[in-house]
């Protein structure tokens, strides 16, 4: 009797634990997001097909509820408070910088080191480095030539070109651009000068040419200049359209990185140049 008594309690546990809700099976999926370094990207619940599932809200007509808010992000940065010791793992042979922790609902506390304090948006060294150039204030040459402007050429004759070495025309020329504990700076300098004299012809010039000076009369120059062979009464304005365009070569490091970007500038002046007029 006392067997068939305690079969029966047996079997009534069982039956009692079978008919209980598996909660563990009806609990939502949490996936969380990609948790990078210095920040993480999210993380989305979802709850098991059909109405009612357990995590989200549901109207009175027992549809699930759509949440109107967006996702928000589950990982926290901040600053190591004591700092671990300096002979600690953590630093990974720095000296400088800090260590910060990283706490993810999922991922626990994570400890790493970085240079600067560390932001979501990470600051793009090269995108600083084009603010910087942009500070400058980079022109075309300041153009010399003789002749000069309103005056008059002769065929033939030595054609002096160049620009004035200012830092807005020539260079150096160095500025900076700051975001989010980054720095970097920028030095541009003109590498050449086009010329296009206006006839179909260049001179390419590696140098910020001499200007020209009365006793240098009929020389040449000695570094940037050219000759026509035409008078410009062949052009339909009775002038040489003359353009230099000055190539900034800019080089730029902050960061941790470094490298090179290329602007361009032109100026331009009409110049007239004439025939010899040979007396008998």
């Amino acid at each position: 009797m006392l067997k068939r008594r305690l079969a029966a309690v047996a079997l009534a546990f069982m039956a009692t634990v079978v008919a209980a809700p598996a909660h563990a099976d009806d609990e939502p999926s949490t996936t969380h997001g990609d948790c990078g370094p210095f920040f993480c990207v999210g993380s989305k619940s979802a709850g098991k097909a059909g109405g009612g599932g357990h995590g989200q809200p549901s109207d009175d007509k027992g549809q699930t509820a759509a949440s109107s808010k967006p996702e928000q992000p589950q990982c926290t940065i901040r600053l190591s408070d004591p700092q671990p010791s300096k002979d600690s793992q953590f630093w990974e042979g720095h000296t400088d910088g800090a260590i910060y922790e990283k706490v993810c609902p999922a991922g626990g506390l994570i400890w790493f080191w970085a240079p600067t304090p560390p932001t979501a948006a990470q600051v793009d060294p090269a995108v600083l480095a084009q603010q910087a150039v942009d500070k400058m204030l980079l022109r075309g040459p300041q153009v010399g030539i003789t002749p000069k402007p309103g005056g008059r050429g002769v065929v033939g004759m030595p054609v002096y070109l160049w620009t004035a070495t200012g830092a807005e025309t020539y260079g150096p020329n160095t500025a900076s651009a700051s975001a989010g504990g980054v720095t970097v700076t920028a030095t541009a300098k003109v590498s050449k000068i086009v010329w296009s004299m206006g006839d179909g012809q260049s001179v390419t010039c590696t140098t910020a040419g001499t200007p020209y000076q009365p006793e240098f009369g009929k020389q040449p120059s000695p570094d940037c200049g050219y000759r026509y062979s035409q008078p410009s009464s062949t052009q339909s304005s009775g002038k040489y359209h003359v353009t230099a365009t000055s190539t900034w070569a800019i080089d730029w490091a902050g960061g941790g990185q470094n490298g090179q970007l290329t602007e361009t500038r032109t100026s331009a002046v009409d110049v007239t140049v004439a025939e010899v007029q040979v007396l008998n």
